[in-house]
């Protein structure tokens, strides 16, 4: 057994709402009312999307450490003009 690590972003929308994302992971996303909620259905969504991906699987069990590396937020404006 081998220990899986993935990056994982999660952000609150306007209706509060918490919503995660896998961005090594495509189509893996999922939302809750609480961070505990959207953490825990974040890892059931990784776990069917390898399940579904066994190739990706393979892939991660032979490089376990996040493929992806966080470099930072940045807020950009753009002006308009309407």
């Amino acid at each position: 057994m081998k220990d899986l690590q993935f990056k994982v972003l999660i952000e609150q929308d306007e209706n509060e709402v918490y919503v995660a994302s896998v961005p090594e992971l495509p189509g893996c996303y999922t939302q809750g009312k609480t961070l505990e909620e959207v953490r825990a259905r974040i890892k059931e969504a990784i776990e069917l999307v390898l399940e579904e991906e066994p190739e990706l699987k393979k892939e991660k069990i032979q490089s376990p450490k996040p493929s992806s590396h966080f470099f930072g937020i940045e807020e950009i404006t753009i002006r308009s003009y309407a």
